[in-house]
């Protein structure tokens, strides 16, 4: 069990019966009035956004995840084959645990958080930066 004060960026909690990624959160302390925390919420399995708010002390489960360098090797229908750079295992994620996984390149490596108590890959991390070619586009226009 964690509390508001553990609260930070990438902290993944259980919250109605869902598992949450923290996106961004505020400790607000007013004038008048208990402290509070503001935060933004991802939801880990249908990728909704929510916006909650924690009063200060409150406790909040928090889940232990570990997080590894994979290498993108195919897509099949829906679901995407990674193999762990380390130990050589391979995993199947889905495609709505994958932001812009039309920008995934065979042989790309990325970092996917695992939750340690089911093994269930919860989301995958993104290069920065990916190199791809451009097939076609339009001619130039002068002064554009």
């Amino acid at each position: 069990m964690a509390t508001t004060s553990d609260i930070r960026k990438g902290l993944c909690i259980k919250y109605n019966n869902d598992i949450y990624k923290i996106i961004e959160f505020l400790h607000v302390k007013p004038g008048k009035g208990p402290a509070f925390v503001r935060t933004k919420l991802k939801s880990v399995t249908n990728g909704k956004v929510i916006d909650n708010t924690f009063s200060s002390g409150h406790k909040i489960d928090d889940i232990r995840v570990e997080t590894n360098k994979f290498q993108y090797l195919y897509k099949e229908e829906d679901e995407f084959n990674f193999m762990n750079v380390d130990d050589f295992n391979q995993i199947m994620v889905s495609k709505n645990s994958i932001e812009n996984s039309d920008l995934l390149k065979e042989g790309e490596i990325v970092s996917i958080s695992i939750n340690s108590e089911d093994g269930l890959p919860l989301s995958v991390d993104m290069p920065a930066s990916v190199i791809l070619e451009i097939k076609h586009t339009e001619p130039g226009i002068k002064d554009n």
